[in-house]
């Protein structure tokens, strides 16, 4: 390494600011507005930053609407990241690393809100709303990408129950998981009349389980869910509702048994913004080859993504893509 390289290193990590952001942009992709309210810093001072820390190949960004979102894009090799380990490491227990910590978890708390907001306010007329998204050939898909009927699965994001019931129709034992009060209620309420069992599943005194649904209060990010407990996982049209899609990615893999299955149905990255405002989406969707690198990343094997192109005779609706891959055994 010359000294010009090294010097440069050391300039870069020799500003407090440019490390709170990298920290923060390690632990979750973040918008200007959003590292603004962590930081309590103005616009122009944060911009700064995100030029220098993109002018040294720190940062990769993508834009998201009329959004652009920044992460941090590591170092793997050579003095880059022996001096971002040596940050890290003596900066574990700093006060102000610690406060960042605590905005940020506000920040996403935030996100997740608005979310949960919408669905609180819309509740049972979901079922209705969602038919924009004509997508009853999708969920059939997903379903084929599972596997046999004894498999216990999870549900991520349940709603009403539409695939909770699909799936128990087909023999499984469903864990459907969801954030929304109103929306389990609604579940509760639509399964029951359906006539599915509702109850624990995998309780030792039931004679007969398939078909047996249990609905689970919990975030995506912290999934009411023991590790290996199922033997697969479903998130279908879910992430685009999520402040941290990779980490539901991550409890996703936790929850699987090994050489079990996680299934994702999303939409491909497009510029529909009326689904902000009539669908209360966070993200207009997703780079397939990006959930590729997310599910890898999760320590996830055999990743294969099938992106089909949507139709709805409501809406013009952006392609869709099906990622599969299974856990390590």
């Amino acid at each position: 390494m010359s000294a010009e390289s090294l010097q440069k290193i050391l300039k870069t990590l020799a500003d407090p600011t440019r490390v709170r952001i990298l920290l923060l942009l390690a632990r979750e992709e973040l918008a200007v507005q959003e590292l603004m309210d962590v930081l309590g810093m103005a616009q122009s001072r944060v911009s700064r930053h995100l030029g220098i820390l993109r002018e040294s190949g720190l940062l990769r960004d993508r834009r998201e609407g009329t959004y652009v979102f920044y992460r941090f894009a590591a170092p793997t090799t050579g003095a880059w990241q022996d001096a971002w380990a040596l940050t890290q490491r003596e900066l574990a227990g700093d006060a102000l690393v610690a406060r960042d910590s605590a905005a940020l978890l506000r920040v996403l708390e935030a996100r997740a809100s608005r979310a949960r907001s919408f669905f609180d306010a819309v509740g049972p007329e979901w079922e209705a709303l969602r038919k924009v998204f004509n997508d009853d050939t999708l969920r059939a898909r997903a379903v084929a990408h599972l596997a046999p009927a004894e498999w216990t699965v999870a549900d991520i994001g349940t709603g009403t129950g539409i695939l909770a019931a699909e799936l128990a129709r087909l023999g499984m034992r469903v864990i459907a998981v969801d954030h929304s009060a109103r929306m389990l209620e609604a579940a509760r309420s639509k399964l029951g009349d359906e006539g599915f069992t509702l109850g624990d599943v995998g309780r030792a005194d039931a004679d007969d389980e398939s078909g047996r649904i249990e609905l689970r209060a919990g975030e995506a990010s912290a999934l009411p869910i023991a590790d290996a407990e199922v033997d697969a996982a479903l998130a279908h049209m879910v992430l685009h509702y999520l402040p941290g899609p990779l980490e539901a990615l991550r409890e996703m893999a936790r929850i699987v048994r090994p050489g079990g299955a996680i299934v994702v149905v999303d939409f491909v990255r497009h510029e529909a913004e009326w689904m902000r405002d009539e669908l209360g989406v966070l993200w207009l969707g997703f780079p397939p080859e990006e959930v590729a690198g997310w599910l890898r990343e999760v320590g996830l094997e055999r990743v294969r993504i099938e992106t089909l192109t949507a139709r709805s005779p409501a809406r013009e609706l952006p392609a869709t893509f099906i990622a599969s891959a299974r856990k390590p055994r």
